[in-house]
């Protein structure tokens, strides 16, 4: 491996816990050799990729999905330019998604009982009669269950119970 970095280096270098590099490579994230003592040994191009997977990181993305993007790039190589604006296009949709159900939940907290039973017979959530039960336990809601799509949904007797 040429131009090879230990752990340490990467992990002082990129701004990540030596941990946090060791579990990215158990990911499948980054890869990485071992000298003939068993020391981590990266190439340099790794400071790129494990940025790249901070950047993904701070956008909200989770390993998985950042996982699912870098088996995009041929040989394990260090995404490019072209590579994050060809990724951060794809993940447009979902980051909207996401900052659409905040802001659900944002306009939603003031009403919101905030226990997370939404129980209440009278429920600015719309929860009468306690219909959300009939989709899960937790706060339905909160977590993307639509009003009318909980009161209106085919419920078969064995769900209701």
């Amino acid at each position: 491996m040429s131009e090879a970095i230990t752990i340490g280096e990467l992990a002082k270098r990129s701004g990540v816990a030596a941990s946090a590099i060791r579990f990215y490579e158990d990911q499948g994230l980054i890869r990485g050799t071992r000298t003939e003592g068993g020391h981590r040994q990266y190439p340099r191009a790794t400071l790129r990729r494990v940025g790249f997977i901070r950047a993904a990181q701070a956008v909200g993305l989770n390993l998985s999905e950042i996982r699912s993007a870098l088996e995009t790039l041929p040989g394990q190589r260090t995404p490019t330019k072209q590579d994050w604006e060809r990724l951060s296009r794809a993940w447009q949709p979902v980051l909207q998604e996401r900052i659409d159900r905040l802001i659900a939940l944002r306009d939603q907290l003031a009403s919101c009982v905030g226990c997370g039973c939404l129980s209440l017979k009278s429920c600015s959530l719309q929860n009468p009669e306690d219909v959300a039960r009939r989709r899960g336990s937790g706060p339905r809601y909160l977590l993307g269950d639509v009003p009318r799509v909980v009161t209106t949904g085919d419920i078969s007797d064995k769900q209701k119970n």
